[in-house]
């Protein structure tokens, strides 16, 4: 593979009119570098990847790609191969990316729509391959094992970190309990000196109390005593003014880490619809979009109240039409035994976040599923799922984020919460602070649980217990 010179970028700025990305970006890559760009949804990753690859200008800045530079890219969304599905989509982009022979690879969320098997072959491909790598993931296996340097697009910067994933995470969290520390001291030191000069306060108002009867006779007395109350309460609040302004610098920059918050959730259920059982049978079934021909035969499974149950297989193998057959979707065909819950009983969270009306206000979304909740309750459910300020609640569906969509159809399933969640590929085109929420959710979730996942750390993180390997018909 041929050698690369340099990439060189300086003051590099991406602004839109409503807001800035990142400006004033100066770095070098080097050939061979590995590099992640993460941060939030909507915060210029896949941007700065069509910059590096020149299809987009920069809104100012310069960057300079050697001649001697072969690059190869695979977007997010492939709309080649339109017949194939999404993994033979990203494989074909692969292998058309691959012929150039590229001493540059570009990719923005390569695992997507990856099976395991396919999954674990890129993985091997991204180890051996010796060329520059740039890659957009939120795929913890990919960070941990295929990258050496992280660009964090956050809070107007693109922060640059040498180092794995892990390390990273550590050194965030570090900071983090480096600047509550200090603030813990600040709050002592301002409850102290409070304290201090109220008690400074307190004497001289006494002290003013026993002089009032010789005033002329002691006033040189009295004087010094209004002299040294007046420079302790100047030193005081001097103090108190120092405290509140390296509060503030503090608390900014903890702002700045922008580590994930927490989501404590509150499911409203009544305790006896999660009782211990059955809540799908399935026995000798098969699925189909005609009759007798079917995508998957041969189907046994029995899922119980709070049971965890992952359903794999390679791309194409029926996986999402199993899911159809639970939901009772007429177009799906089913033969065999079946005992499905009601469509009332189960919740369907899907990467297209499907479930949420584009044109209804976030507070709706809510209203809809707890009707009898008072104004104050959905606003206290929403700020649990980190809908706090106004214009946030009163905003419309078809302008949230994408980890916003996901956390409102979160907090939809906290409100009227099922006894069954099935969930279908919801870690695709998130960021990782909103995969960590949605972390968070599913380990208080108290019902059964089906999920399509590709991602093994995501399976791992929410506990699943149980596996069933779908195989395609031939």
């Amino acid at each position: 593979m041929h050698i690369h010179k340099p990439i060189q970028i300086k003051e590099l700025e991406l602004s839109f009119p409503h807001k800035t990305c990142f400006e004033d970006f100066t770095t070098t890559i080097n050939y061979g570098s590995r590099i992640s760009i993460i941060g939030r949804n909507g915060g210029g990753k896949s941007t700065l990847l069509k910059i590096l690859l020149g299809s987009i200008e920069a809104t100012s800045g310069d960057i300079k790609v050697p001649q001697d530079a072969i690059i190869g890219y695979v977007p997010q969304i492939i709309d080649e191969f339109r017949d194939s599905s999404g993994g033979e989509r990203f494989n074909e982009a692969m292998t058309k990316a691959l012929s150039l022979h590229p001493n540059i690879l570009l990719l923005d969320e390569p695992t997507n729509h990856l099976d395991q098997r396919n999954h674990k072959s890129l993985m091997r491909m991204l180890q051996n391959y010796q060329g520059t790598l740039i890659v957009i993931s939120h795929d913890t296996e990919l960070l941990r094992n295929c990258v050496h340097s992280f660009w964090h697009i956050d809070n107007g910067r693109v922060q640059i970190f040498s180092g794995n994933y892990d390390d990273y995470i550590n050194e965030l969290k570090l900071k983090r309990a480096s600047i509550e520390q200090e603030l813990t001291k600040l709050e002592y030191q301002k409850k102290d000196t409070h304290k201090r000069l109220m008690q400074e306060q307190q004497r001289a108002a006494k002290s003013k109390s026993k002089g009032t009867k010789n005033i002329e006779n002691n006033k040189w007395t009295k004087m010094a005593a209004d002299f040294s109350t007046s420079k302790a309460e100047k030193s005081q609040g001097k103090n108190l003014k120092d405290i509140a302004n390296t509060k503030n610098q503090l608390s900014m920059q903890l702002s700045e880490l922008r580590l994930p918050e927490i989501i404590t959730p509150k499911f409203h259920l009544n305790s006896g619809d999660f009782k211990n059982r059955v809540l799908v049978q399935i026995t000798g079934g098969s699925v189909g979009y005609s009759p007798h021909q079917p995508v998957i035969s041969n189907i046994n499974l029995s899922v119980s109240s709070g049971d965890r149950v992952a359903i794999l297989g390679d791309n194409g193998s029926g996986k999402t039409t199993l899911v159809k057959a639970i939901l009772s979707d007429e177009s799906v065909y089913k033969e065999g035994d079946w005992s499905v819950p009601s469509k009332s009983d189960i919740g369907y969270l899907d990467q297209h976040y499907s479930t949420l009306g584009s044109n209804k206000l976030v507070f709706e979304i809510i209203k809809d599923v707890a009707p009898n909740w008072t104004h104050a309750e959905i606003r206290n459910h929403l700020n649990d799922f980190l809908f706090r300020k106004n214009e946030e609640v009163n905003n419309k569906v078809a302008a949230l984020s994408g980890g916003e969509k996901a956390r409102l159809s979160l907090a939809q399933i906290a409100a009227c919460t099922p006894k069954l969640l099935i969930l279908d590929e919801i870690t695709n085109n998130i960021d990782l602070e909103t995969k960590q929420h949605i972390v968070q959710v599913l380990k208080s979730y108290p019902g059964a649980i089906l999920v399509i996942s590709h991602n093994t750390d995501f399976l791992k993180e929410i506990e699943i217990k149980e596996f069933l390997l779908l195989t395609r018909i031939t």
